[in-house]
């Protein structure tokens, strides 16, 4: 399959992309080519101040079954190994760091560093009959990179028994340990992502991306160096026209008239 084919890229008029993992036959498991592809999309969303959502979904019965591990023992060295997880901790760094939301559309299983992605991604949406492992443990490889992203989303005594045992838990306790925000009914997936997408696009583009960039920031500071950044950046946020838009809409008792 050629590089270019492993992620499938569509954008609506809105600004919506859709990038889309394509080793179905792999259960998209992460080899180079497809980090490099992946890194490749999100650079572009990245630099396209037209784009104003990603959902990262995935062809086939998998969301993404984690790094590819027929790769990975063919080349067993520690400089190659060095290199790959950067190079993977790099895209999934990227994700955070764009400037509009990410959606996770998960289907099937997500285990080891495809639970990571969704961990990664600022929301996720699964459908029901999907399930979730950090499961390297098992093969004994402690799955050491996906544990930062799950600790900064599930609660620290749940992400080290999903650590330490591998085993699968269901979309349903995905969701109750915030793994997830929505689980729904297979055939409601996409339904259910056009209604988060929609309320997200309905808002100031330059809005979403100062508090996403907040958001994340002030989670690594201690508190009033957190108070002091969230601060200066609602001021600026409140001297943006779409803002001050906003709140004379407010004012007025009417709908906001945002440009984007």
């Amino acid at each position: 399959m050629a590089a270019e084919s492993l992620v499938l890229q569509q954008q609506d008029a809105r600004g919506v992309v859709t990038l889309t993992l394509n080793r179905a036959q792999a259960y998209n498991a992460l080899s180079q080519a497809l980090l490099e592809a992946l890194q490749a999309a999100l650079d572009a969303v990245s630099a396209d101040a037209g784009a104003r959502v990603v959902v990262i979904a995935a062809a086939g019965k998998a969301f993404c079954a984690g790094h590819d591990l027929k790769e990975m023992r063919a080349a067993p060295s520690l400089d190659h190994y060095q290199r790959l997880f950067a190079q993977c901790g790099r895209m999934m760094m990227t994700i955070q760091k764009l400037p509009v939301p990410v959606i996770a559309r998960v289907q099937g299983t997500a285990t080891a560093a495809g639970c990571q992605l969704v961990a990664m991604c600022d929301l996720a949406v699964a459908s029901s009959d999907a399930r979730f492992a950090v499961s390297g443990v098992n093969l004994g490889l402690f799955c050491s990179t996906p544990s930062v992203a799950l600790s900064r989303n599930v609660a620290r005594k749940a992400a080290f028994e999903m650590l330490v045992t591998g085993d699968f838990i269901s979309a349903e306790e995905a969701k109750a340990k915030g793994l997830v925000n929505r689980v729904v009914a297979p055939e409601a997936l996409d339904a259910e992502i056009e209604r988060l997408v929609a309320s997200i696009v309905a808002k100031p583009r330059a809005t979403i991306a100062a508090g996403k960039g907040l958001f994340y920031r002030q989670l690594e500071v201690p508190i009033e160096a957190a108070y002091a950044d969230a601060g200066d950046t609602m001021a600026c946020n409140m001297m943006d026209e779409s803002t001050l838009e906003g709140v004379q809409a407010f004012i007025d008792k009417r709908a906001p008239r945002w440009a984007s």
